[in-house]
């Protein structure tokens, strides 16, 4: 069976399932490929006609509101001791001087770090659970996950779906290249994410760092 039939035959509720599931636990704080996932999706909704982009983007704007406001409910309810267990378990992202600059952050910027923290790949996974801890006021809270939900979800969506529908003639002769450009692009935005986020915190710690001065 070619590819293109194959797409054909996946239901469209399965897409809008996946892409929901995927995101909601991701936002909630576990590491998956939510906007790899998104991406992908969004490019079938522009080369087959059963996936509705609409649909596609109200299901993954859902699974990030409702999994960042669980996130900030486990943050809540599991406070200071979370925080010590994540900076075991992730002590590059939750070591004592991470936490301090994200309490910074959070008291200097609020809600806008909730609402720009759904579009940096890291961030994404932890503003939830991290405005939590800090016991950011719900009602913030809420607002800045519906906008940051809506906008970034939205968005991804849109413009994917967009420049699908651009190039749909080119993506529906390959549409297995689509798809594996659309992987690529995504894991590519992660692990970039990814390494300025690492580079920027052996930055902070040399900064932090004690000098000591030698004596001949």
């Amino acid at each position: 069976m070619h590819i293109q039939e194959w797409l054909e035959t996946v239901p469209a509720v399965s897409v809008y399932l996946l892409v929901g599931v995927v995101i909601g636990l991701e936002s909630v704080g576990i590491p998956l490929p939510g906007e790899i996932v998104l991406v992908s999706a969004a490019i079938l909704a522009a080369t087959q006609d059963h996936i509705n982009p609409v649909v596609l983007g109200a299901c993954a704007s859902a699974g990030a509101i409702f999994g960042d406001s669980i996130g900030y409910l486990i943050g809540r309810k599991g406070g200071q001791p979370l925080l010590q267990w994540a900076g075991r378990k992730f002590p590059k992202h939750f070591g004592p001087d991470h936490v301090a600059m994200a309490e910074a952050k959070f008291d200097k910027w609020g809600m806008w770090a909730v609402f720009f923290g759904r579009f940096v790949a890291l961030l994404r996974i932890f503003a939830g659970p991290l405005a939590g801890v800090l016991k950011m006021p719900y009602w913030k809270f809420l607002i800045a996950n519906v906008l940051g939900g809506i906008v970034w979800a939205g968005g991804t969506t849109a413009l994917i779906y967009s420049v699908g529908i651009v190039a749909e003639s080119w993506l529906k002769r390959f549409s297995w290249l689509g798809l594996v450009a659309a992987l690529l692009f995504g894991a590519g935005s992660f692990l970039l994410m990814k390494y300025r986020a690492k580079k920027a915190a052996a930055a902070r710690e040399a900064a932090q760092a004690p000098v000591t001065a030698t004596v001949d």
